[in-house]
């Protein structure tokens, strides 16, 4: 589905380019870089940046495809992944968030390392390293070659050599702080193009209520009946607080703009700002694969619908906003993605293990080769990817997040919630938990598909189970051992508390969320 590009969409995309680099110049090289500018901005970052750099980082390229292809086969259902996380964005603020930051600390593996001694940060240092590589790196950087080699008929390996690379160049030379920057620019750009895509379908369709009655009656329900394949309410309800307790509260790229946050309270409301932009996702993602469908029904592939609506509705010269927007959601979460590298790598392996006396030039130097390592791997890893026949990318990609999680969710909340538990408990589910979680997860989607073996339940329901063995078993693991010497996490004792503005912009979403739940279960 090429796209025949007039000299107004080059004269945008060079634009843009253009902005984006004086952006990233001023962020990068208006003061002398520090290591904790390049890994924590400083410690500079206010609630706007916070929010719109977490949602950069996990507004991806396949977050457009599936969306737009599940609004068309199944209606807003997908709405849940985006809206019921407000309820782990506000465990982030609230219980995690405080606890970080009255640690001080640069990265989750060192949080873990305060409660629980080296093993345990050494762990977690690696299983984040190769999370980050693969699940953040390597898969969201063949999503977005996959949709450049779409539009524009190029080599998979041409596509991702340069969005790699130019993803790269803001935390290679800028860090945190730079990508930041760009994110704030790219979000609203993003949200400009997106709109303006969605309402050019609203009018095609022949308005609101035109749009809201063509497509089926169940295609605007959030809440599916348990009997339904694909959503069924209980497996939502279950199994995606497994997987957003594990992305929302201890992903590295996730956390990491709060950890660079001014204070406290900047931190939790940027955390409560990309809640509200969170609800954002139905409008500009998902009602457009509504739109396509009523337009467009019968698309051979539903993946296929946001772009079939890109090159349906935009008129001839504005298709470079499109190539804008694949470029903007690429290098906000490749961007922060290798950031998040960089800052584990250095700050957990380099320094913590192989060279503690480590000058801050030498902290540098190592986050930018870490920076070039990393952009290296994931276009090795892409063009791999690629040459794999017949893989349902954008579909296998939520199931493996279920089966990396369960881990993650269960040593974390323990360790915050459960001053019992023991260092033998966190490391057995961090290395004999993990093992069992992804092994699981290899026989679910390649051993023993489901698809030929009809046993299995839904991937969501198997990530609950395999967190409730994981809990039960780390739980009887620490009632059998001796307690942890390193009961308390650093500073931990003068934790704040939030402020009352903090409070009522909570309350406000909560109400807004709960709101928008009831409305969209009425019909």
């Amino acid at each position: 589905m090429l796209i025949k590009l007039h000299y107004l969409d080059y004269s945008i995309v060079a634009l843009y380019l253009l902005i984006l680099l004086y952006i990233g110049y001023k962020a990068s090289f208006g003061k002398k870089k520090e290591g904790e500018h390049l890994f924590l901005a400083g410690k500079s970052l206010s609630w706007y940046s916070i929010g719109f750099n977490m949602w950069g980082t996990n507004v991806g390229p396949s977050m457009l495809l599936a969306f737009a292809s599940i609004g068309y086969s199944t209606g807003i259902v997908a709405g849940n992944f985006e809206w019921y996380a407000f309820v782990f964005l506000f465990l982030l603020a609230m219980v995690f968030a405080p606890r970080y930051l009255a640690g001080k600390v640069t990265t989750m593996p060192e949080f873990m390392g305060q409660r629980f001694g080296d093993g345990t940060r050494n762990i977690l240092a690696w299983y984040a390293l190769i999370k980050i590589l693969i699940s953040w790196l390597s898969l969201g950087l063949f999503a977005g070659g996959f949709l450049v080699r779409q539009i524009l008929g190029i080599p998979m390996w041409q596509s991702v050599i340069v969005l790699v690379l130019f993803a790269g160049l803001f935390a290679f030379a800028g860090g945190l702080k730079a990508i930041a920057r760009v994110n704030v620019f790219q979000m609203v750009l993003l949200i400009l193009v997106s709109l303006m895509l969605t309402i050019i379908g609203v009018n095609k369709v022949g308005g609101v209520a035109a749009l809201f009655h063509r497509a089926p009656r169940e295609y605007w329900n959030l809440i599916q009946p348990a009997s339904d394949p694909n959503y069924p309410w209980h497996a939502i309800l279950l199994g995606y607080p497994v997987s957003a307790i594990a992305f929302f509260c201890t992903d590295q790229a996730m956390v990491q703009s709060v950890l660079g946050a001014r204070n406290l309270e900047q931190g939790q409301l940027g955390v409560n700002f990309i809640g509200w932009l969170k609800i954002l996702s139905l409008p500009l993602f998902i009602i457009p694969g509504i739109i396509c469908f009523e337009l467009f029904p019968g698309l051979k592939d539903p993946s296929e619908a946001y772009m079939t609506l890109v090159t349906q509705l935009f008129p001839p010269g504005l298709n470079g906003l499109v190539i804008v927007v694949l470029i903007a959601v690429l290098v906000g979460t490749i961007g922060s993605s290798l950031n998040a590298l960089s800052t584990v790598f250095t700050t957990d392996i380099y320094v913590k293990k192989i060279n503690p006396a480590a000058s801050n030039a030498q902290v540098i130097h190592t986050g930018r080769m870490t920076v070039l390592a990393g952009c290296l791997f994931a276009i090795g890893m892409a063009i791999a990817i690629d040459s794999i026949k017949g893989l349902n990318l954008f579909d296998v990609f939520q199931a493996v997040l279920g089966f990396i999680a369960p881990s993650l969710s269960v040593v974390f909340l323990l360790a915050v919630f459960w001053k019992r538990t023991t260092r033998l408990a966190v490391n057995f589910t961090l290395s004999w938990g993990s093992a069992i979680s992804l092994g699981t997860g290899i026989c679910y989607l390649w051993v023993f598909p489901k698809d030929q073996y009809l046993i299995w339940p839904h991937y969501l329901l198997l990530s609950f189970y395999i967190f409730l063995l994981l809990l039960i078993l780390a739980v009887l693991i620490s009632l059998t051992g001796k307690p942890t010497v390193m009961a308390e996490q650093a500073g931990a004792d003068v934790m704040q508390k939030p402020s009352r503005l903090v409070w009522r912009m909570w309350i406000a979403l909560v109400i807004v969320m709960i709101s928008l739940y009831i409305f969209f279960n009425g019909f």
